[in-house]
């Protein structure tokens, strides 16, 4: 799924309220984390992540994989916080721009 830079956007300003549902330690990225993100991502569509995992280059490749692993979007990356979308496909709960 690839999402516009105006669907970001969207996406980013509604993120903005959100609270971190899922958070990344000192484990780093395991089965058990991309279990419960899978299982937000389909309750909510868009979630933040907040990942502790070292340096910024380590993270930023962290949140990457762990989008891949989701197969959801990353939306929005600022500092150790991601944002996170992939659509519902029974109810999808958010209308995006097109």
């Amino acid at each position: 799924m690839q999402l516009s830079e105006r669907q970001k956007k969207y996406l980013r300003r509604l993120g903005h309220a959100l609270h971190p549902v899922v958070a990344l330690g000192n484990n780093g990225l395991t089965d058990a984390v991309v279990t419960e993100m899978d299982r937000a991502l389909t309750d909510h569509e868009l979630i933040k992540v907040r990942a502790r995992v070292g340096e910024r280059d380590d993270r930023n490749a962290t949140l990457d994989l762990l989008a891949q692993r989701t197969r959801s979007e990353l939306v929005q990356r600022i500092g150790n916080v991601g944002v996170f979308y992939r659509r519902n496909a029974k109810l999808s709960r958010l209308i995006l721009p097109d």
